[in-house]
């Protein structure tokens, strides 16, 4: 079963500062592509991010907002956390080393504005990830927030719950 609020582990979601206001026009995610032969494990986490980014963005676009782009660095610090969490089986948005998720991305090169963090482990694809924390008040209105202009999705599978996901936005 899939983890939200009300069921172990909780999906969480964490903020930093009050974000700007949206401005930017829809991108495609970037390649993984590091100049490295592409696997299939590669493709296959490119294609689920790919799949939460358009289901995010017709969220807000239900919601009047403007959509999410990609942005390589958030996309790099949210799958180094979703790896984290799967090889060292933990959930949670601060680290087993006591960083915390704004730590992460900001040492990621990440240099924007305002920073949010979803989490969650169990769900077994992108619809049902996003089912759980579109129906989360506190993932919701993360998602929701207009301000926010870009995202990276992680997405790992292993450790106790399986699969382990994670969102960065940022302003």
């Amino acid at each position: 079963m899939g983890a939200t609020e009300e069921t172990s582990p909780p999906a969480t979601s964490s903020s930093s500062g009050p974000p700007a206001p949206a401005t930017s026009s829809p991108a495609p995610p970037p390649s993984s592509h590091t100049g490295q032969p592409r696997t299939s494990l590669t493709r296959a986490r490119d294609d689920v991010a790919r799949a939460v980014v358009s289901i995010v963005n017709a969220e807000r676009a239900r919601a009047g907002c403007a959509p999410v782009t990609v942005h390589v660095l958030l996309a790099r610090a949210a799958q180094d956390h979703s790896d984290d969490m799967a090889a060292r089986a933990y959930f949670s948005h601060t680290s087993p080393d006591g960083r915390t998720f704004a730590q992460r991305i900001r040492a990621a090169g990440w240099a924007g504005g305002a920073l949010a963090e979803n989490i969650a482990a169990g769900q077994a694809d992108a619809v049902a990830v996003m089912r759980d924390w579109m129906g989360s008040a506190g993932h919701r209105a993360t998602i929701l927030n207009c301000a926010y202009r870009n995202i990276g999705v992680g997405y790992a599978t292993g450790g106790p719950y399986g699969t382990y996901w994670t969102q960065a936005f940022g302003a």
